[in-house]
């Protein structure tokens, strides 16, 4: 099979680098060298208290949606973010969920394949924004670290990585838990920095949630989970998943077994929002079904999630 034929599962370098935003929307915000080199800082603005309050300026990747300033956005018809101001080094690292339970979709593309560009998009954001960008990437067999840097040649680096991670045959092996991963991306990181988890926190348990609650202590923290359709409900009636030339069998549940599979990927769900809700943490949900550039355009996500709650209220065929 050629990589055209595996769109949608094998996201390739190009294809990883054709999602850099626009310049106009590059940077997760507005920064400046600071007059001193004692701290070799940027001048860098953040939501938060007991800061300065700067400007507004149109929303960016990484800010809070508290912080939206909506008189503002009402004004122009368009998501602005209320800045305040605080001197700082920051590095961006990603942490990308590429294990076996990413390689699996049925809408559009495999989870892994999303995350892929969601992580890209998040890369080159922070590279044209001036920041260093690193990364870890949790694979089917391991644990990949990159460390920060400003350049495009460490940016293209995580980004082969994480193409090479969205390919069929890589071999599989001992995986990290999300809970170890988190442990490491703490222990590398320094205050300021802006971390981006992007899983579908299968793994999401107690051990998990500790460590990005520490996490979250000195670290601007941005979880995106990532899951598709039959994360949160399978066929009633099992049935035959297949690429093309290879298929798998899905077994038709009980209502009970049903009932229980659901209520446990809400139940992971909620948690992380309200982990991320009392911890000062910003959380997004993606579908492999939905457009990752939304994830540039929380006011776009937050009327699709009201959709989706509208289509399930009413049971409505309509709805994709």
């Amino acid at each position: 099979m050629t990589d055209h034929d595996l769109q949608g599962i094998v996201a390739t370098l190009p294809d990883l680098v054709r999602v850099r935003p626009q310049r106009g929307l590059t940077g997760f915000a507005p920064s400046g060298r600071v007059a001193t080199h004692q701290w070799g800082a940027n001048r860098s603005f953040y939501r938060g208290s007991g800061m300065e309050f700067a400007e507004s300026r149109l929303y960016q990747p990484g800010d809070d949606v508290k912080s939206i300033d909506w008189r503002v956005t009402a004004r122009t018809g368009h998501a602005y973010t209320k800045l305040f101001q605080e001197e700082r080094e920051r590095p961006v690292v990603i942490l990308t969920d590429m294990r076996a339970m990413m390689q699996f979709g049925t809408r559009n593309r495999f989870k892994a394949n999303l995350a892929a560009e969601v992580a890209a998009m998040m890369a080159w954001t922070g590279h044209d924004g001036g920041d260093r960008v690193g990364g870890l990437v949790m694979t089917r067999d391991g644990l990949r670290d990159f460390r920060a840097a400003r350049t495009r040649r460490s940016v293209l680096g995580l980004l082969e990585a994480l193409s090479e991670e969205t390919r069929l045959e890589r071999a599989s092996g001992s995986e990290v838990s999300l809970a170890r991963a988190l442990r490491r991306l703490r222990h590398r990181n320094r205050p300021g920095t802006l971390a981006f988890v992007i899983s579908d926190f299968s793994d999401f348990d107690e051990e998990a949630e500790t460590e990005l609650r520490h996490l979250a202590v000195n670290a601007h923290v941005t979880n995106i989970q990532i899951s598709d359709p039959f994360d949160a409900a399978l066929p009633p009636r099992g049935g035959r998943l297949t690429d093309g030339e290879h298929a798998l069998a899905v077994s038709a549940l009980v209502g009970r077994k049903l009932e229980r599979y659901a209520h446990e990927f809400e139940a992971r769900r909620e948690r992380l929002e309200r982990v991320s809700r009392h911890h000062g943490m910003v959380c997004h949900f993606l579908q492999t079904s939905d457009d990752p550039s939304w994830i540039l355009h929380p006011h776009l996500n937050r009327s699709m999630a009201a959709y989706r709650v509208l289509c399930i209220a009413h049971r409505s065929k309509f709805c994709g």
